[in-house]
């Protein structure tokens, strides 16, 4: 968790090969679990998040093939949360339809 705004861009770009300036959010988490860094552009400069946990870890996924995991809002909300990403009990979307 040393890196900061031009490290973890430059890791994106470079071991990850994905473009830092796209409208993605990066999201990094140390070993222990306990600190997540978010990094996002934004028209005109990159922002940095961090968040430590007092108590408690964050429910990283894992994914031991890949490098790079792509998740929805909805499941980042829910890293942030402490909770899993794969969330059995939550409702389903709901597409609307047009009413005729």
């Amino acid at each position: 968790m040393r890196k900061s705004i031009d490290g973890l861009a430059a890791l994106v770009q470079l071991t990850f090969e994905l473009n830092p300036f796209s409208e993605a959010w990066f999201v990094f988490c140390n070993k222990e679990r306990n600190k997540i860094k978010l990094l996002r552009w934004d028209h005109n400069g990159f922002w940095l998040y961090y968040r430590r946990l007092e108590r408690g870890r964050f429910q990283w996924p894992r994914s031991p093939d890949a490098l790079t995991q792509t998740i929805t809002h909805r499941q980042l909300l829910w890293l942030l949360d402490g909770l899993n990403l794969e969330q059995k009990r939550a409702h389903k979307a709901v597409s609307a339809r047009e009413c005729v």
